[in-house]
């Protein structure tokens, strides 16, 4: 009796050997954690629109701070509202930003939970490390920006020509006071970025002490620009810190090439080949 005719290996319902059904599966999970997300996003905005009074008061404090400077001074400064549908917009985005730190645990873990099945073993312990340590340093820039903030305002504000009525807008304050604050946590960061650049093989320990004066220049170029006056007094405030961490940046970047060059067996020196030459692997490498 004849053999049926192979018809192939078998397929399964609802599978593809084409690549189209994992594209919807990755879509598929992707609108699920985009809606989780957004669920905790929106509990998060309720709780911020709850607790609206109490969250404005700590967010004008440093501008408060700086009225009651302007006031013993003789001069008239003033936060206000200047349109009809002003303040409940302004609610809105003050709930906005509270649900959106409110919820930033989960919407960061939605994303961590998308992204890992795409990542090695020990590109997943770096990224673990990466948050763990980029959310306190985030927080301590925040925190900084926070104080450095009435010392900025007293300074913009003391400006203001006699016999003439400072109004600021509220929503202009906001702004003003979100920037100032992101920007302080950015700076934070950066340190941290290049310890990433030295773990996965892009910049050396050596190669980051040899750039110290550009670092230096650098960082007071970012300084003068991230803060709100300029002024000496904010900029070394803000640059301060973050050479601190560049100099541990750096420390923990020649700590790392050191143990990598005791696990390779050599010591590397990437100085000695160009930019577009392969380096020599180590023998055990080779082998």
């Amino acid at each position: 009796m004849a053999a049926p005719p192979d018809a192939g290996p078998s397929r399964k319902k609802g599978s593809s050997t084409d690549g189209a059904m994992p594209l919807v599966d990755h879509l598929r999970e992707l609108r699920s954690r985009l809606v989780k997300s957004g669920i905790a996003i929106a509990a998060g905005m309720v709780v911020g629109w709850i607790y609206y009074p109490a969250i404005f008061a700590w967010l004008s404090e440093p501008f408060q701070g700086a009225v009651e400077q302007a006031e013993a001074e003789g001069r008239a400064v003033t936060l206000a509202l200047t349109g009809v549908a002003d303040p409940f917009v302004l609610q809105m985005q003050v709930a906005a930003v509270t649900g959106l730190l409110l919820s930033a645990p989960v919407w960061l873990y939605q994303l961590w939970r998308f992204v890992t099945p795409g990542l090695h073993k020990h590109e997943k312990r770096w990224a673990l490390g990466f948050v763990a340590v980029a959310f306190p340093l985030f927080l301590a820039g925040v925190y900084l920006a926070y104080r450095v903030l009435p010392f900025g305002l007293e300074i913009l504000l003391g400006f203001t020509p006699e016999n003439v009525e400072n109004i600021v807008s509220v929503d202009r304050y906001l702004s003003f006071f979100i920037r100032t604050v992101i920007v302080f946590g950015v700076g934070f960061l950066l340190p941290l970025m290049l310890v990433l650049l030295n773990f996965a093989g892009v910049l050396t320990g050596k190669r980051l002490l040899s750039w110290w004066r550009w670092i230096i220049f650098g960082v007071f170029i970012f300084a003068a620009i991230a803060t709100p006056t300029g002024d000496p007094i904010n900029l070394i405030l803000l640059a301060g810190p973050i050479l601190l961490l560049m100099c541990i940046a750096i420390g923990v970047c020649m700590l790392n090439d050191r143990r990598r060059a005791r696990r390779r067996g050599i010591e590397p020196d990437y100085d000695d080949w160009s930019d577009d030459e392969v380096s020599p692997l180590p023998e055990d490498e080779q082998a």
